[in-house]
């Protein structure tokens, strides 16, 4: 027979781990209805962190806290990919705002 409050991490690891579904799968959705770039990059954050949280509650429920060492290793990782989707999107916004200014300044000898 279980303890009350191995009873009570139990059932906080199914729970948990039931959110982190719903999520998952809401993120995904996400990623594959867009509509923009910006918002595919955010789920994929998102699904970072998500990803995160699964290791750390699989961490608590077999006892094997090197888990979550992995999981710091993913946030540094996650956070390296979001700093990269940044700069490509800004980057990206630059050369269509200096191409519709190419094209305004050829449409417009004047």
């Amino acid at each position: 027979m279980m303890s009350s409050s191995a009873a009570f991490l139990q059932w906080c690891v199914l729970l948990s781990l039931a959110v982190l579904a719903v999520s998952f799968v809401l993120i995904v959705v996400r990623i594959i209805i867009g509509p923009t770039l910006p918002d595919r990059i955010l789920a994929l954050d998102m699904l970072v962190a998500v990803g995160i949280g699964f290791i750390a509650v699989i961490g608590v429920k077999t006892s094997y806290y090197l888990y979550l060492d992995i999981a710091i290793a993913l946030g540094l990782v996650g956070f390296l990919a979001t700093v990269a989707f940044a700069r490509f999107v800004l980057n990206r916004g630059r050369m269509e705002l200096a191409q519709e200014e190419s094209a305004r300044s050829a449409e417009d000898p004047a």
